[in-house]
């Protein structure tokens, strides 16, 4: 499911003549508040709820060079959740469909007025129910990855 479509803006491209580092991270980032809209905590949904998202962790993977202009889409796979947390799985590709970077995130839902964790409020979590999931035994590639040096 494509979450999230955008290209790459020439303000987004460092010295090496690419996409900076930093700006997958904002692609990803535009298309987890796609998705936070999506299940109705847009701004209106957070008012009304007095609820909202908070990114908990996030893995980033870079797999291909973005260039200035280049189309970018985001799908999302959501990997897991449960009554509070989305584990969602974002991959970015071009419009040739070769795999740019992943994200893997851990979103938690959040009461905005005590500032704590919280139980999705029942439209949000039909909402979340209703999100692409891939078979819990066969994830992505790229899910669930750990940094180090392989020896």
């Amino acid at each position: 499911m494509i979450i999230h479509e955008t290209q790459v803006a020439p303000e987004w491209v460092d010295y090496n003549g690419h996409m900076n580092d930093a700006e997958y991270a904002r692609v990803f980032s535009q298309a987890c508040e796609a998705l936070i809209d999506q299940i109705g905590l847009d701004e209106a949904g957070r008012e009304h709820y007095g609820y909202t998202i908070y990114t908990l962790e996030t893995h980033l993977c870079y797999r291909r060079e973005a260039h200035q202009g280049q189309a970018l889409n985001v799908n999302l796979t959501l990997l897991d959740s449960d009554t509070k947390r989305l584990h969602v799985f974002f991959a970015m590709f071009d419009d040739e469909s070769n795999l740019l970077a992943t994200s893997e995130q851990m979103l938690m839902g959040m009461e905005q007025a005590s500032g704590r964790p919280a139980p999705f409020p029942e439209p949000i979590a039909s909402r979340v129910a209703e999100l692409p999931q891939d078979n819990k035994d066969v994830w992505p590639e790229l899910a669930g990855r750990t940094i180090g040096i392989r020896r």
